[in-house]
């Protein structure tokens, strides 16, 4: 592991910021760095109360993939469940989030959304919940700031 890295390791785990998730494979992979404490496998699944897979696994996609991939949760390449909204589904109810509300409405709700892209033939259903879930991605990635 470089420098840089265990500096980035860290500054994580000194301001905590992150999930819980990645912090403790950011503590794995330093209990583990040959340059610190260089603790075997067994020793880290004691100190840091995890699970020996854990370590296993994180230590794997480091040496594989990096510091990144070893600090995000990895994503399913054959997710279980296909996402409900994708691709132009997903920019319609982001246009009618947009829009104005329905009369006499101040604002748009989740449950008046839910109901509305069923209505509209957007999608054939869908909770408050996922269009909750979907809205809340689309405005942290910044599309719907403008910087995108």
């Amino acid at each position: 592991m470089s420098a840089d890295e265990r500096e980035r390791l860290e500054g994580m785990i000194r301001t905590g910021r992150g999930s819980a998730q990645m912090l403790t494979n950011a503590r794995i992979l330093l209990a583990a760095d040959v340059e610190g404490p260089g603790l075997s496998d067994g020793r880290i699944v004691e100190t840091l109360g995890t699970s020996r897979s854990s370590v296993e696994r994180t230590r794997r996609r480091f040496v594989d993939e990096g510091l990144d991939a070893a600090l995000a949760r990895k994503t399913q390449e054959h997710p279980s469940r296909a996402p409900i909204f994708e691709d132009a589904a997903e920019a319609k109810l982001i246009a009618l989030a947009c829009s104005p509300p329905p009369k006499g409405r101040a604002r748009w709700t989740l449950r008046l959304l839910e109901e509305k892209v069923v209505e509209l033939a957007i999608v054939s259903q869908a909770s408050d919940n996922t269009i909750g879930h979907t809205l809340k991605q689309t405005l942290s990635n910044g599309i719907a700031a403008g910087s995108g």
